[in-house]
């Protein structure tokens, strides 16, 4: 079962979008921690499991093969306060999300945050145009553009 924190094992083309990302954030002040970048459909499927057949809240509605995550194409992060991580989305705590966010659509990434169902902030991915469905058939991402 893999659920990797490393920027390495991601495509090339979205690892240096992440790595640009956390360049920006850290001179906008706000210090990032990955907490997932490529996962395997083993532990896809134990993440989906949560709070279905497993115990704890639900925190994907995705199944292995269907994240980007999967693909190397998607990453996690949470933003460091004095050193810990800020896992609140409360309306106080919005602001630095939304930072967040905005640095990480300048990089050219998709943010979850913007989703209007089951928004992810700490989710970002960048698909070069292709769906799951295309991911699924075996077509690559950013063919021709690395």
């Amino acid at each position: 079962m893999i659920d990797s924190r490393d920027l390495n094992e991601l495509h090339p083309i979205v690892q240096a979008k992440a790595r640009l990302m956390i360049e920006r954030c850290k001179a906008a002040g706000i210090n990032l921690l990955i907490t997932s970048t490529y996962r395997d459909n083993t532990c896809q499927n134990m993440l989906y499991a949560r709070g279905r057949t497993a115990q704890g809240t639900i925190v994907t509605n995705a199944k292995g093969g269907q994240s980007y995550h999967n693909y190397r194409l998607a990453f996690d992060v949470v933003p460091l306060i004095n050193g810990k991580p800020l896992w609140s989305t409360s309306v106080n705590d919005m602001p630095i999300w939304q930072r967040v966010g905005a640095i990480g659509k300048t990089c050219g990434l998709e943010w979850a945050g913007d989703w209007t169902k089951f928004r992810e902030y700490p989710h970002f991915q960048a698909t070069s145009g292709l769906s799951l469905a295309d991911l699924q058939a075996g077509k690559k991402p950013f063919a021709g553009q690395e």
